[in-house]
């Protein structure tokens, strides 16, 4: 079948390439001019099943209130006049009870864990390399409240075996010798030894080379207008560039996924919630992180790749808006010189930001829209490289009629009707 993928970022380029390993004909169109340019390019570089949670939990209405007010706020709201945003956090709100939190978290860790056993079969089979490092996360608490609330996630860890260690502070400086420069209070951690790390933009860029030479077609810089739909399918993408008709095709346009659907009937609860990173140079290896850091007071994430520090986190709730704050990169410069102070030379940093694509529970949405030859594969938040890999193989096998290796039957779009 011709297959048209609507996204370059990660999730497309995976899903592209998975389709060609099974036999498709497949295009992928972006209105970038490469692949990977807008979420996918300066992430935290995280592959964290073990870490994968849902940002509605209990108790997260009244932390709000609090971050809000913070000198270093992990979450910056700024209310407007759009009922999408209005929708979403009340959708949102809905999902912070116990019984939600344990429902969604339990299907993020189903996705995630098994996309990290895919991306470790496509590095043995292909040699893809992207800075990666196999150290795991080590998730810091700078007070004991923080290790005690860690006891609902390490139950889920346990009933779906993935391994962890619950650490004092010496037992973070023994994982993570750099914090031993750190003058910040570390009341324990949670090290999560089968996460990983990498530059998805690297993996990505790599991994659509290795479509191509698959076949696949990448359809860079065209502007997608909208969908052409016909007896309940999608006959045809209208692009800037005319007309593309294929026999199936995937949403993964990521945070724009929404606005696409709507003009076809689709409404998918999908917001874009801003993140920031700085990525600065390593000057001293010896007081660099081994592997990530995830300061849990500020909601951070500190990974090295390769000669960089990748320091990335925060939420915005901003709509569409990708300036960038001198506050946010203060805060990003902030945590990591509290914690790995001498590490990195932030004054040289780059700065970023991107829109990550957030459902009000958390679960990406994987599975077949109302329209019948279209796929959606979208809606991973902060976790589009941790889901990437396992989504897209999910989605191929959708497509070519093979049962998935994982449960998929609730994470279509149809659990918000």
């Amino acid at each position: 079948m011709k297959v048209i993928v609507l996204g370059a970022g990660v999730i497309g380029v995976t899903t592209a390439y998975y389709l060609a390993k099974a036999g498709h004909e497949v295009e992928v169109v972006d209105r970038q001019a490469g692949p990977a340019l807008e979420t996918s390019f300066a992430n935290a570089g995280q592959v964290s099943p073990g870490y994968a949670s849902p940002w509605a939990a209990p108790g997260i209405p009244q932390k709000a209130v609090k971050w809000l007010m913070m000198k270093h706020p992990p979450l910056i709201l700024r209310p407007q006049a759009d009922p999408a945003m209005l929708d979403w956090l009340v959708r949102m709100l809905a999902n912070c009870t116990a019984s939600r939190y344990a429902v969604n978290k339990a299907r993020m860790v189903r996705v995630a864990e098994y996309s990290r056993d895919v991306l470790k079969a496509l590095r043995a089979d292909t040699g893809i390399a992207y800075d990666e490092r196999t150290g795991g996360t080590l998730q810091l608490f700078r007070e004991q409240k923080q290790v005690e609330a860690a006891a609902k996630d390490i139950a889920v860890l346990e009933q779906y075996g993935v391994g962890y260690e619950v650490l004092d502070r010496q037992g973070c400086l023994r994982v993570e010798p750099g914090l031993a420069g750190s003058a910040a209070r570390i009341a324990g951690g949670l090290r999560l030894p089968g996460d990983e790390t990498g530059d998805c933009q690297m993996f990505t860029t790599q991994l659509a080379a290795m479509a191509e030479a698959l076949g696949v077609r990448f359809r860079m810089g065209t502007i997608i207008h909208g969908l052409r739909v016909e007896g309940g399918q999608v006959a045809s993408v209208e692009t800037g560039a005319g007309t593309i008709r294929g026999d199936r095709y995937v949403l993964a346009m990521g945070s724009f996924s929404p606005i696409l659907g709507r003009t076809v009937g689709l409404r998918l609860p999908i917001y874009p919630v801003k993140g920031y990173s700085i990525t600065a140079p390593i000057v001293a290896p010896a007081k660099a992180p081994v592997s990530t850091v995830l300061d849990e007071s500020y909601k951070i994430a500190i990974t090295r790749l390769g000669d960089r520090i990748r320091v990335g986190g925060m939420a915005e709730i901003s709509g569409y808006n990708t300036t960038l704050s001198p506050k946010r990169r203060d805060t990003l410069a902030f945590c990591v010189n509290d914690l790995f102070p001498g590490a990195g030379d932030t004054a040289k940093a780059t700065f970023w930001t991107g829109l990550r694509p957030m459902t009000p529970d958390g679960t990406p949405i994987l599975g077949q829209s109302k329209l019948g030859n279209l796929t959606i594969n979208s809606g991973h938040g902060t976790l589009g490289w941790t889901m990437a890999c396992g989504s897209a193989r999910v989605v191929a096998d959708l497509i070519s009629g093979t049962p998935p290796d994982i449960d998929v039957s609730d994470l279509g779009p149809e659990r918000y009707a």
